[in-house]
């Protein structure tokens, strides 16, 4: 205390001149309209730069907050796209009692999942990823998963409330795919070796084929919707002996660095999964 009354005994002429300055700043900003605006101004700018601050601050803890977020209004979007639903097979009708229902009424075919990436590895020749969502949440057994850049893999066990997906970068997975440009489709699989690099297979020598070409998922996919983004041509090996092209392909996903994913259900196949496994119990 001693301590603190000698300090203002030492400086009180210069702290005295910094509270008099206060006051007359106040006045001048409360009695003078100009003074009011400059002094207005320059504090905003002052009080603007600290809640910056504070606001970036606050905003690198809410990151993931943030992510699952944006992933659930991408999902949302993705749901009304036009290209997830589908005309239903007008010779067909359908009874409810005997109200028909409209058979030109278009349904849902698709419908994207968000899901979070809890466990991935990249470095093994079999490679998985374990997704935060489980069967509780509509996961099952065949469902195709993409992230937003492109595909990832397909989900191959699932328990209630996690589901573990075969990653594209694993020895045994197999896409049916296509070069957009011309619908020429192969198939693309993955040799073990460099995970940026995928391989597709059976692409027709008549097709003219370049580095930088589209690669997208085909239709001939029964889990993923067709023309997903797979990834882009790097390089061609031309084989003299063989009458197909084996294209090594660039993923357009980063596998080193997914978060959040989609997980896909096609509705037709699995009811038309449901129906075939039905009739087999029945027999």
């Amino acid at each position: 205390m001693k301590n603190i009354f000698l300090f203002i005994q030492r400086f009180f002429v210069f702290i005295g001149f910094i509270v008099l300055q206060i006051i007359s700043m106040v006045f001048l900003s409360k009695y003078s309209k100009t003074h009011e605006a400059f002094f207005g101004a320059v504090t905003g700018d002052i009080t603007g730069k600290i809640y910056t601050q504070f606001n970036d601050i606050n905003s690198y803890f809410s990151l993931r907050k943030i992510n699952q977020q944006l992933v659930e209004e991408n999902a949302a979007l993705r749901n009304h796209l036009k290209a997830d639903f589908q005309t239903p097979d007008t010779a067909k009708f359908v009874f409810t009692d005997t109200l028909r229902i409209d058979s030109l009424q278009k349904t849902r075919k698709y419908i994207f999942m968000p899901a979070r990436v809890v466990g991935n590895s990249v470095s093994a020749q079999t490679n998985y990823l374990t997704l935060q969502r489980g069967a509780n949440e509509g996961v099952k057994k065949g469902m195709a998963v993409m992230g937003t850049q492109g595909i990832v893999g397909v989900v191959i066990d699932v328990s209630p409330n996690y589901s573990r997906v075969m990653s594209l970068l694993h020895r045994n997975s197999k896409v049916s795919a296509m070069l957009k440009k011309d619908n020429s489709f192969g198939s693309i699989e993955w040799d073990g070796d460099n995970p940026n690099e995928l391989t597709l297979r059976n692409i027709s020598k008549g097709s003219l084929v370049n580095k930088g070409d589209t690669v997208v998922t085909s239709s001939y996919s029964a889990n993923f919707p067709p023309g997903l983004m797979i990834g882009t041509v790097s390089r061609s090996e031309n084989e003299a002996a063989s009458n197909f092209y084996t294209l090594k392909v660039k993923p357009a996903t980063n596998f080193y660095t997914l978060q959040y994913v989609y997980v896909i259900a096609n509705k037709y196949f699995n009811e038309q999964t449901n129906l075939e496994n039905n009739k087999l119990k029945n027999e």
